[in-house]
């Protein structure tokens, strides 16, 4: 099934249609995210992977703690490179959501389904977490290897490789997505990671209790927590302004 333009490529193509237009001129600064998405009927995350799609065809520039500001007028909508290599690519805040759904179900099974062993590499992906983030604390070239094996390992307890495979197709689509890699360009910390990983420490507390309640809710809580992190991080505007993201938690009242 053909999938059509993604949200944040149908509000990308409306500011552009409105650069085209003449509405904002090079050099000005756009309307804060909030006006927009009030104008446009849309969340603010949806508005800020459309900025971030400016940005990457080179129409806008970012200025934290300023604004967003044109910088050229498209030549056609669809005009550009990057229009072509963003075709198919997922927004930011879209693709988190969508972990957010899979991975507190996958949490919920795991916990059924989890043998020690399964405990004992989640174990070990804590640690090489811990390891990562005294490297970058001491400030050494650190990577993220142990935050993506925990959450792998939690795929692998289900003992299902469908699971498996789409854990892995949606942490391939991250990896390789620009929209992903913009977002954080504009993020100049890392230490959100150690509140992340006392998530992880939560979510295995509850994967060793077998309570699947519990680990589905972790695993909602901890990402709700990477979405709001690094939307409030790679705000241009307002650091008081909320960090509305979506308005609906669907599990909050499971019973």
């Amino acid at each position: 099934m053909k999938i059509n333009k993604r949200p944040y490529q149908e509000v990308g193509q409306q500011l552009k249609q409105q650069l085209i237009d003449g509405v904002y001129e090079v050099g000005q600064r756009l309307p804060p995210e909030r006006d927009i998405a009030k104008m446009l009927e849309v969340s603010r995350t949806i508005v800020r992977e459309a900025i971030i799609m400016l940005e990457l065809e080179k129409l806008v520039e970012v200025r934290m703690g300023s604004g967003t500001y044109v910088l050229s007028q498209p030549i056609e909508p669809l005009g550009s490179k990057y229009s072509i290599e963003l075709k198919d690519d997922i927004g930011p805040f879209e693709m988190l959501q969508a972990r957010q759904l899979l991975e507190s179900n996958i949490a919920e099974f795991a916990a059924i389904q989890v043998t020690p062993n399964d405990i004992a590499k989640m174990r070990s992906a804590l640690k090489l977490e811990r390891l990562e983030l005294e490297s970058y604390e001491q400030g050494r070239q650190s990577s993220e290897n142990g935050d993506k094996c925990f959450h792998f390992y939690i795929a692998e307890a289900t003992q299902n490789s469908v699971l498996v495979e789409m854990m892995q197709f949606s942490w391939e689509r991250r990896t390789h997505s620009l929209m992903w890699k913009k977002l954080h360009d504009r993020i100049n910390t890392d230490h959100y990671r150690k509140e992340w990983l006392l998530d992880h420490e939560k979510i295995l507390t509850a994967l060793q209790k077998k309570d699947p309640k519990e680990s589905k809710l972790a695993m909602w809580q901890h990402l709700e927590n990477v979405k709001n992190t690094l939307f409030d991080l790679s705000d241009t505007e307002d650091p008081k302004f909320d960090g509305y993201l979506f308005n609906v938690n669907p599990i909050a009242n499971i019973k």
